[in-house]
């Protein structure tokens, strides 16, 4: 029933702007609709209409006046202080603000690199040195200072995995030798978009091939990377696996036996069931999930991805894991932009990229807004009984945004959920999210689109909580209303019963309700159309 409403309604709503140029259509008790306000509204639906009668302007407008009565008696019962409501808008404007909270512009920059970087894999290598979580500005500086120098000494000659097996801090660089695992001297192999943490994969495919980037840092510490070369993706495969995992002459035997059954035509479902060392998947005939380049050991990779034909199955092979044997089920090669583009904004907007994205809209709000910081009112905070300090002596103005002013009370609010950050460092932060704060508070006026949504979404929602008082909340419990209202219409209901057609009756009882209700208040209301910019709107549609 809400639903219903609102796709009936939403359409209906306005909010009043001023706009010199249009003429005023319609005033009610002193509100002013212009034409351009009405023909927003009218026009919004009207593709949507095929019933010519259903499309005539002035039957448009006297349910426009109808729907504009409703809402102001709603509002006169304050129904908007109801609980229920102020949170459902809260709710609602949160989800309609978010894109506005961040830059649409950059945001479609991000998903086309993401695209040619799904597109494209790259390899390279890369030397990490760690920061704590949490680091200090000396953790930071020392870090710095080590990847520098180590640059240095690959940029003068010395080979990068050689430099990486002695000082990287990421543990896979170096040989294990209580486990036997052999280090990958810092080499990555192929990886692509949404691989590795953003400002890992921006330096990888920023760095030209053969150079060594400039360090960077990302919540590990700071990276140096190397790139080898960049090559078209393969895109993802799916396929099934017999697994032996008996590395000895007894499993290469029977891996061999398998592959013998393969060649007499027995189905390799079947073989997977029988033999397959896999119990994740030997249930499911040796299917495995989708994958792309870097998701499994190389070997089975490659063998994987040079299946051509799907049903075609490899000879057997090994890795680490013991011996397999690979039926391809299906290639799923790089879908074209048009078909990903949704999907890939998706990931932009949910994943550490966002983060960008806000931070360009923040650095444009910047240039806008008049910012001020007070620096004496600042002081306070490097004192060491900050905590004991009294909130009346944190009433300074630390900040102020346009005509909005912050407390220094307001700061220190906010450093009570902050830890081990310096001061100044949670300054700038306070000071990002006070911005975009700003912002979002203000997106009514800035913002016309957004403005319509929120009223026609408030309105809306203001009518369904009044005509469920009104309406149909009355039709359903006031039994002795609703016998009345059949007694007096009997020769239309004749010769049935209002049992046997209680919800056809209710329906008009509904309707008469809802017809003596907006009588009522046509009645109580003053109604002024300027007939003649009706006259002329309604040529304008006839002649269109």
């Amino acid at each position: 029933m809400k639903k219903l409403l609102f796709l009936t309604v939403l359409g209906c709503s306005s909010i009043v702007f001023a706009q010199k140029k249009s003429k005023v259509l319609v005033t009610i008790d002193g509100e002013k609709t212009t034409i351009s306000d009405f023909k927003r509204i009218y026009e919004k639906n009207l593709d949507a209409i095929d019933n010519e009668d259903a499309k005539d302007v002035e039957k448009n407008l006297d349910l426009f006046i109808n729907y504009k009565l409703k809402v102001k008696d709603a509002y006169a019962i304050k129904l908007d202080t109801l609980t229920s409501y102020v949170k459902e808008m809260e709710t609602y404007r949160n989800q309609l603000s978010a894109p506005y909270m961040q830059d649409a512009a950059f945001i479609n920059t991000l998903v086309k690199d993401a695209y040619f970087r799904t597109k494209n894999e790259v390899k390279a290598k890369h030397i990490l040195i760690t920061t704590p979580k949490i680091p200090s500005p000396k953790d930071t500086l020392e870090a710095y200072q080590k990847i520098i120098k180590i640059r240095d000494r690959i940029v003068n000659g010395e080979a990068f995995e050689k430099v990486a097996e002695e000082v990287s801090e990421d543990p896979s660089a170096r040989d294990d030798q209580k486990s036997g695992r052999s280090g990958n001297s810092g080499n990555l192999g192929y990886f692509s978009a949404f691989k590795m943490v953003y400002p890992f994969e921006d330096a990888a495919y920023t760095t030209k091939i053969g150079e060594v980037s400039d360090p960077f840092r990302t919540s590990f510490g700071y990276h140096i990377i190397q790139v080898d070369s960049l090559r078209q993706s393969k895109g993802e495969v799916e396929v099934a696996h017999i697994l032996i995992n008996d590395t000895s002459s007894k499993g290469k035997e029977l891996i061999n036996e398998v592959y013998k059954k393969l060649g007499s035509d027995e189905q390799f479902g079947t073989l997977a069931r029988q033999y397959s060392s896999d119990v994740g998947t030997k249930s499911i005939g040796g299917k495995l999930r989708q994958f792309g380049t870097g998701m499994m050991v190389k070997p089975f990779e490659d063998v994987a991805f040079s299946l051509e034909k799907e049903g075609e199955y490899s000879k057997p092979f090994q890795t680490r894991f013991g011996w397999h044997i690979v039926q391809l089920i299906k290639k799923h090669p790089i879908a074209p932009f048009s078909d990903m583009e949704n999907e890939l904004k998706n990931k932009v907007r949910s994943g550490d990229r966002a983060q960008l994205s806000q931070k360009a809209i923040i650095n444009k709000l910047k240039k806008k807004y008049s910012i001020v910081e007070n620096e004496d009112a600042k002081e306070i905070f490097n004192r060491i009984d900050l905590k004991s300090i009294s909130k009346d002596s944190l009433q300074s103005i630390i900040l102020s945004i346009n005509e909005k002013e912050i407390t220094q009370e307001q700061f220190a609010d906010y450093l009570k959920n902050v830890r081990n950050i310096p001061v100044f460092q949670s300054f700038e932060d306070f000071k990002d999210s006070e911005i975009l704060s700003y912002h979002k508070d203000n997106l009514e006026i800035t913002e016309p689109e957004f403005a319509y949504t929120l009223q026609e979404y408030e309105d809306g929602l203001l009518l369904f909580e009044l005509m469920q008082q009104k309406i149909w909340e009355k039709s359903s419990k006031d039994t002795l209303g609703l016998k009345n209202f059949f007694d007096a219409n009997i020769k239309k209901y004749q010769p049935t019963e209002l049992d046997e057609i209680k919800g056809e009756v209710m329906n008009d009882y509904q309707n008469f309700l809802d017809k003596n209700w907006i009588l009522d208040l046509r009645r109580k209301s003053a109604i002024d159309i300027n007939k003649r910019q009706l006259k002329k709107l309604i040529k304008f549609y006839k002649s269109n």
